[in-house]
């Protein structure tokens, strides 16, 4: 996998990889061997598991919008992230040893972050945590999957239209009418087919009747 990545890296194709899933690959001294500044387009990216204990290392991804970090062994050093992916809109750093609001701290110059994930860090176990989350970083809508009304972030926006297609659907049914006045008319049709086979039936029947008459 890692000599795929560096492959990646080298081709001037790959220049336009817009998403990279790396979980379960694993780092060396704080890096993803051929993970580097050519992933200019890069807008999604998943390190989950690769039992990464630094960002320092992380190439200026300033597209990027999307970071999954989970099952890691970050503790700090969150401040690159403003200065390598300075776009991010969400962040999924659960299951790390992030143990502070002093760590966290560093996220408020990521001022386009929207979505907060610390699940399963020991900062979550801290008296009144999401309220002071949601005081330090006032530009994000969601921790950990909720909003500062406990109401849960929306899987998708692709569900929504989806929704919408089903109900466009159901409107095209309704005008098309009810399928039953099309079933009379297929059954007047038919009563005229049969009506039409039995006159020719009969009319076989009267010749070979004549027929036999004369001889």
């Amino acid at each position: 996998v890692l000599m795929l990545i560096k492959l990646m890296s080298d081709l001037p194709s790959y220049s336009k990889v817009t998403e990279l899933v790396l979980d379960n690959c694993r780092s060396s001294n704080g890096e993803i061997e051929g993970l580097n500044d050519s992933f200019k387009e890069l807008e999604f990216l998943s390190m989950a598991n690769v039992e990464l204990t630094s960002l320092a290392k992380l190439p200026t991804l300033s597209k990027l919008r999307k970071l999954e970090l989970s099952d890691n062994i970050i503790s700090g050093g969150l401040e690159v992230l403003a200065e390598r992916c300075p776009n991010l809109t969400y962040l999924n750093l659960s299951g790390n040893k992030i143990k502070d609001l002093g760590t966290v701290e560093a996220l408020q110059n990521l001022k386009n972050l929207k979505s907060l994930d610390l699940f399963n860090c020991e900062i979550t176990n801290l008296e009144d945590y999401r309220d002071s989350i949601f005081e330090l970083l006032q530009q994000i809508t969601y921790l950990d999957g909720f909003d500062q009304e406990d109401n849960e972030a929306p899987d998708s926006e692709d569900d929504d239209d989806e929704e919408g297609d089903e109900d466009d659907d159901d409107e095209d049914e309704d005008e098309a009418g009810p399928p039953g006045e099309y079933e009379e008319e297929d059954d007047e049709d038919d009563g005229g087919s049969d009506l039409g086979e039995g006159e020719e039936e009969e009319e076989v029947g009267l010749s070979y009747l004549m027929k036999e008459e004369i001889q």
